[in-house]
């Protein structure tokens, strides 16, 4: 063995973490580049559109349709083409913050190295090509209907019935992708879960435009109410132009569903995971030892009164080889150790199949979604690979329900120990779990227990029983700050587009704003009217989103829970208040202007001065 084999085999970890880190690179990237084209070709779109009447003209006065497709396709690869070339250069310090990040928190294993050759940092510019590509693409694609139409017909419905059937084509695979994950479990239910959401949300742009009208339909009532004047000219507009209002409400959609999944997804999990650690607990003593429980230390605890059962446990690593979509991969999977005759008087691990009391050398229970994806039951042979390089076939003894809280793989203590590559510092228990009598006295049953350990474990400590902390799988960390970088990188991508968004359908309203003003709108009024629309498309932006975040949520909370999808209230008002403040910054921000166009009557030679609606 030599060269980099080398290296393979003395960091047993690097393969399995390279394959982790991987995969969540994979998934963080392709998650960004989705919401990165969607949000290009929705600004795209929007700006041709407000340009519908000068394109037509166009068509009018005798442009061809291949004049009228070149000159927006050179225009849309002049504008993106340079934002392109500003984002490319910028990824280069972000790659290496990132890079610098995943060291910094130990989210990469002994041995595995992260090369940077130097053609990676080519790599911007082939994205920001298909950047420049997507942008002409959708540019194309906007401008097709009017380029193919006849130049004596310039008006025209601005959507069809193409975009409607393929939302509703979108929505119905949406809901069919969530009702997947219901029924899935582990990974495949939760890329389902993924798909489902984008599904929904591209549902959602497609159409936009009718849920807007619906919207606005629905808050005619509130809107008359409470915005007086700027109320009804929110409702006539939003009715009337509803396409611009779907542009809006599409980014606010997008950030909420996004953030949604991301922060929710967690949270489930890690509260599933500290209930499955609650309930697991049977024993109502711990001990602690950070030099190790020796097995004669163990032996005098389980003969002191009134101990009934003593559980020593090690947290260990294994490496299981698989195949996924024909291709092998390694997985490391938390593993841990138990000493004794069997855990069921200390550990409650909901034992679905098999016993307990068979565990010894030579054999392993496992988690129920690994039994499941594995096809695994008692009797089963699973192949483990220890930190030492070792191969074994176990038999299956057990299959048990509350993984999440003590590790996918159960051993003897004598099989993990037997097979570390820590030294004596991994051949001893550091925790174990005591169970005493029910009628014992909780004061006397500790203070037994640490007579007994004096002499028997130095430096040990005896203290309440607490729930076992959740096992971390091989490159969750780096799993935890990636899903970071990818939730806040959506979050501000998201909330610039909402600005940017609604900052360009503001610049095309400057003659609406100028007509209001001469026909009698005071700037109160032009006021009021722009933060009913806010109103408006925040509420329809943030119902949607959560919708569409709330599916896939549920049905993957169910698969692998059981139970609702939780997200704290803080984050869920943090989502709320963030979503509503861009997009009433970015519908207020452009309206100091309106009162600019206070003389706009009189300067176009009327003879008077705006008049206020009765």
């Amino acid at each position: 063995m030599a060269g980099p084999a080398r290296g393979e085999a003395e960091h047993l970890r690097a393969a399995p973490a390279r394959s982790a880190l991987l995969d969540l690179l994979g998934s963080v990237t392709a998650a960004l580049a989705l919401v990165a084209l969607l949000v290009i070709c929705s600004l795209v779109a929007q700006a041709l559109h407000q340009r519908d009447g000068e394109l037509r003209l166009l068509r009018t006065i005798g442009a061809t349709p291949r004049q009228l497709r070149a000159a927006v396709g050179r225009e849309v690869s002049r504008t993106a083409g340079r934002a392109a070339l500003w984002g490319a250069l910028g990824s280069v310090p972000a790659f290496l913050l990132l890079h610098r990040a995943l060291a910094a928190r130990g989210a990469r294993s002994a041995g595995l190295e992260l090369p940077t050759p130097a053609w990676t940092f080519l790599l911007p510019l082939g994205t920001a090509a298909l950047t420049v590509g997507a942008a002409r693409l959708a540019a194309l694609l906007a401008c097709a209907r009017v380029a193919r139409a006849r130049p004596a017909r310039t008006g025209g419905a601005a959507y069809g019935k193409g975009r409607r059937a393929a939302g509703i084509v979108a929505l119905a695979a949406g809901t069919g992708s969530a009702g997947t994950a219901a029924v899935q479990r582990g990974e495949t239910a939760a890329a389902a879960a993924g798909a489902a959401a984008v599904t929904l949300v591209i549902g959602c742009a497609l159409l936009g435009p009718w849920i807007a009208a619906a919207t606005v339909r629905l808050l005619r009532t509130p809107l008359r109410r409470l915005g007086g004047t700027g109320g009804w000219l929110a409702e006539v507009h939003g009715s009337a132009l509803s396409g611009r209002l779907g542009a809006a409400v599409t980014p606010v959609v997008l950030v909420t569903a996004f953030t949604g999944v991301q922060l929710s997804a967690a949270a489930t999990a890690d509260a599933h995971a500290d209930d499955q650690a609650a309930r697991v607990l049977r024993a109502g003593l711990t001990v602690t030892a950070p030099g190790g429980l020796p097995a004669a230390a163990l032996d005098r605890l389980r003969a002191t009164a009134p101990v009934t059962a003593v559980t020593g446990l090690t947290r260990g690593t294994v490496v299981l080889a698989r195949k996924e979509t024909g291709e092998p991969r390694l997985e490391r999977l938390p593993a841990l150790g138990v000493t004794g005759r069997g855990p069921a008087a200390t550990l409650d691990l909901g034992v679905r199949e098999g016993s307990l009391a068979a565990l010894r050398p030579g054999t392993v229970a496992v988690g129920a979604d690994r039994a499941r994806a594995q096809g695994l039951r008692p009797g089963s042979t699973l192949r483990l690979r220890f930190d030492d390089g070792a191969e074994r076939a176990l038999r299956v003894a057990a299959v048990y329900e509350r993984s999440l809280a003590l590790g996918e793989v159960l051993l003897s203590h004598r099989e993990l120990a037997g097979h570390t590559s820590r030294g004596r510092a991994g051949t001893l228990p550091t925790r174990a779990l005591v169970a005493v009598a029910p009628d014992a006295d909780p004061r006397q049953a500790r203070a037994a227990v640490r007579r007994t350990l004096e002499t028997a474990a130095e430096g040990a400590r005896v203290s309440a029983a607490r729930p076992p902390a959740p096992p971390r799988a091989e490159g969750e960390e780096a799993g935890r700050l990636l899903s970071a970088v990818a939730v806040t990188a959506i979050a501000a991508l998201a909330a610039l587009t909402v600005l940017s968004t609604l900052r360009l359908i503001q610049a095309g309203r400057g003659r609406e704003f100028a007509l209001l003003r001469v026909v009698g709108a005071a700037p109160g009024q032009l006021h009021r009217m722009l933060l009913a629309e806010a109103c408006v498309v925040a509420a329809a932006g943030l119902t949607l989103g959560a919708v569409a975040a709330l599916l896939p949520l549920t049905a993957l909370s169910f698969a692998l829970a059981g139970s609702l999808p939780s997200l704290p209230l803080w984050q869920a008002v943090a989502i709320a208040g963030s979503a509503t403040a861009v997009t009433a910054a970015g519908t207020l921000w452009p309206a100091r202007g309106t009162d600019r166009a206070r003389g706009t009557g009189r300067a176009r030679g009327t003879g008077r001065g705006p008049q206020r609606f009765r």
